[in-house]
């Protein structure tokens, strides 16, 4: 995506959207990556790092809380709902994958039309200027919806840095009008504002100084940088006797990555019977049924932003989407393929939805039948059947259960395969005996038909996940979208806190039908060997090291016990010394003489006798007085290598000079408070890895495929103040018949800490917290199916 923008010379790609799908029909879920903020968080700074990595900046949006689009609104909507969310529930679920997008390097964020907590995000100083600048310390800028500002003086101190595109409302002219009047809240009315005194001038200093720097820091004033050659109006060479597109060709041969990722997405839901993957050989008659199937008849970009549903569904609708190249539809692929085999097979299509009769007698004759149906959405200011941006429920359109219950009752091995852009209700057809299989594609784009090849004839094992629950009843989810209201501002209160999606079925009891994470493969796998260590595990840690340290080279230092008897007086301190990082030499224990006590009980003081954590900046004073004291040269040779548990700060062995190396961090999670010291993301200490989770995974089918491990967390409150279980960490891994590989992965601080807003302990707090007590580990091919139980403990916090 970012070579493609970079080669129409666009400097800001509106993307990626990180909402997080709280209503299973939201209508703009399909751009997002899941209701879950980890793999939400994930997959945004991956995508950032992507586009960013060609110069193109980066627009992480909707900021934040635009969940659906009734309501959303706009530079002339008459009612706008407010999201209502406590401060936990911000921190912990829909500004996650904000800070991960800010931890990776995003240039801007966009603010959404919506309102939280009565205040409209883009002059939402509580989010602009706390949460995302302060909190987060985003040094990027941010932009606004379309249109979405109210007002001018009021989101400038907010927080927002850009207006976009520039006017008040749709129909108006951008500013400065030929009458010197103005139709944007800023330009000339930001002048005036400043010079009112309004609007500090620093304020706008410092958006010009936002904005230049993610452009400076791109390379966009690199001679190298494209400039922008298309305009995105009108396709027409020439405007107004000017060239305003150059008709590049971006594509380059993105085809082949985009037809391995749509085959790779796709989730095997049902496979019974050995339905799948289908042998040409064996197959000599199919029945394909269902527009989805076929192309549109109007050509694949036949409606305006992709605002109808015809024919094979490979993308949403809304302001959000591409005119496709071209298009590959199933029918036209499968045909390809099977007659290339083999062409005496007949392949008979229906792609009428409706034609019950003709269907039927086509599926009562084939030795396999696929019914293709789907299910559609996109942005509230286009309407597709009825359905406003949000779909309207969550069954199949064009009748799709019908289609599948005709097909399955004439056919003995149906297959269905649905293209949809989220959850659909599957309980009218899913357990039919004649369905034997059931592939959701999902939206895989322009090489929709090859990819599904791949899947539907074994040359891909699917990989995908689902990364959303599947629920039999639309009861079951936490919340629905808020369709009518009479208020001018209507109200949405995120009652269910933390428990969106699968967490809310945990937290519940309810079973759904397909649980978050699930997806079949064509072979199987077998989990062994769970492992949990604190802090990284270093792949050198067996390694051979020497025997023994020159005078003077340089090491690793690390206080690793005090020990204070009698009023408080020190007698002994062991420390560790260590010749790489990830090796840690024996532990030495230095007894001090009684003029040496006296100097270390005024620079160690009464904290030796603490919790390690507040001792250890006290006791690396006392480093340089024990290193002179006791690591003598004739001392190397009694040193013998251990393995470690911890990192070390490389710091040289420096005699008689004053300053100190910095102590380590302790390996287990202290509290980290916030708002402190920051770095992008949020406090640096956040990120660090505190635990380490090994296992290994066995391919025992008979062919090669993917496995997607998931690993969840229990915190200690699991239940009550916290979800059942969270989605703390996946690995997707490549494994021929027999082959096994050790997977590790890393828990940072992050990971284990809850936003502790105050509740029952301190109404003031808001900050990061590690809870004490026991973390329960699952690792799994899904939220439900779990192989591998364990269990850590993270130390009292303080």
């Amino acid at each position: 995506m970012g070579a493609e923008h970079r080669g129409k010379g666009v400097n800001v790609a509106l993307g990626p959207m990180t909402n997080m799908g709280r209503v299973a029909a939201g209508g703009r879920n399909w751009e997002g990556f899941g209701a879950d903020p980890y793999l939400s968080g994930v997959s945004t700074a991956q995508t950032v790092l992507g586009m960013q990595s060609t110069g193109v900046i980066a627009c992480v949006k909707h900021y934040i809380g635009n969940e659906q689009e009734h309501f959303r609104g706009g530079s002339e909507a008459s009612q706008v709902y407010s999201s209502n969310i406590d401060d936990k529930t911000m921190h912990e679920l829909y500004s996650w994958p904000f800070a991960e997008a800010v931890k990776a390097g995003v240039g801007s964020v966009m603010c959404s039309y919506n309102y939280v907590n009565q205040t409209q995000t883009c002059q939402n100083s509580k989010l602009l200027n706390g949460i995302l600048k302060e909190e987060l310390d985003f040094q990027g800028f941010v932009l606004s919806d379309w249109a979405a500002m109210i007002n001018g003086v009021q989101t400038a101190l907010a927080g927002a840095d850009m207006n976009m595109p520039g006017f008040f409302a749709y129909g108006n002219p951008v500013e400065p009008n030929p009458d010197n009047t103005t139709s944007s809240w800023w330009g000339s009315a930001l002048i005036e504002s400043v010079k009112n005194g309004s609007v500090p001038e620093a304020r706008v200093d410092d958006m010009v100084t936002r904005s230049m720097a993610a452009f400076y820091k791109l390379g966009q004033d690199s001679a190298s940088y494209p400039k922008v050659n298309f305009d995105y109006n009108t396709e027409d060479t020439f405007l107004n006797g000017v060239k305003v597109n150059e008709h590049v060709n971006v594509q380059a041969d993105h085809y082949k990555l985009i037809r391995e990722i749509g085959a790779a997405s796709s989730v095997l839901l049902k496979n019974t019977k050995n339905a799948l993957p289908l042998s040409v050989n064996k197959i000599k008659r199919i029945a394909i049924v269902g527009s989805d199937a076929g192309p549109n008849p109007d050509g694949p970009n036949g409606c305006g932003d992709r605002g109808c549903d015809q024919g094979t569904l490979a993308m949403g609708w809304g302001s959000g989407t591409a005119n496709f190249p071209y298009l590959i539809d199933p029918l036209s692929a499968i045909s390809n393929f099977v007659h290339n085999a083999d062409p005496t097979t007949v392949i008979e299509g229906v792609l009428s939805d409706f034609n019950y009769p003709q269907i039927q007698s086509v599926a009562s004759h084939a030795d396999t039948c696929l019914a293709f149906v789907n299910a559609d959405s996109g942005e509230g200011y286009i309407t597709v059947d009825g359905n406003a941006g949000d779909r309207k429920n969550l069954t199949l359109w064009h009748g799709g259960e019908a289609l599948i219950n005709t097909t399955a009752g004439a056919c003995a091995n149906t297959i269905v395969v649905m293209h949809a852009v989220g959850p659909v209700l599957v309980e009218s057809w899913i357990e039919h005996p004649n369905v034997t299989a059931v592939i959701q594609a999902g939206l895989p784009g322009q090489e929709s038909g090859n990819a599904l090849v791949d899947v539907l004839f074994g040359g891909v094992s699917p990989s995908g996940r689902l990364p959303y629950t599947i629920a039999k009843q639309l009861g079951d989810y936490p919340a629905d979208v808020l369709y009518t209201s009479s208020d001018k501002a209507p109200q949405i209160t995120y009652s269910e806190g933390l428990d969106i999606d699968y967490r809310h079925f945990d937290a519940n009891n309810i079973t759904p039908r397909f649980e978050f994470g699930f997806g079949l493969s064509y072979t199987t796998f077998v989990y062994n060997g769970l492992n949990i260590h604190p802090g990284t595990i270093s792949k050198a840690r067996a390694a051979r090291h020497p025997r023994s340290l020159l005078c003077g080279s340089r090491i690793w230092l690390c206080v690793w016990r005090a020990r204070a008897q009698q009023r408080h007086e020190l007698r002994s301190v062991r420390i560790c010394i260590c010749i790489r990082r990830d090796v840690r030499l024996a532990r030495r224990k230095c007894h001090l003489r009684a003029d040496q006590r006296e100097r270390a009980q005024r620079l160690l003081h009464h904290h030796v006798h603490r919790h390690e954590r507040h001792a250890r900046a006290h006791l690396c004073a006392c480093l340089r007085l024990i290193l002179r004291l006791r690591l003598q040269q004739r001392d190397h040779h009694r040193i013998r290598v251990r393995t470690p548990l911890q990192r070390y700060h490389r710091a040289p062995v420096q005699r008689d000079r004053h300053h100190l190396p910095r102590p380590p961090r302790s390996p287990r999670p202290p509290v980290i408070s916030s708002p402190v010291q920051t770095s992008p993301g949020g406090p640096a200490q956040l990120f660090d890895t505190v635990w380490t989770v090994t296992y290994a995974v066995t391919n025992t089918g008979k062919v090669a495929g993917h496995e997607v491990s998931q690993l969840y967390l229990g915190f200690p409150d699991a239940g009550k103040s916290e979800p059942v279980r969270v989605l703390r960490g996946f690995a997707r891994t490549f494994l021929k018949p027999g082959q096994t590989e050790i997977l590790h992965l890393k828990l940072r601080r992050k990971d284990v800490a809850d936003w502790d807003c105050g509740g029952n302990r301190d109404v003031v707090k808001q900050k990061w917290v590690v809870p004490s007590g026991a973390f329960k580990v699952e690792v799994g091919s899904s939220s439900r199916q779990i192989h591998l139980t364990g269990t850590f403990v993270a130390p009292s916090a303080a």
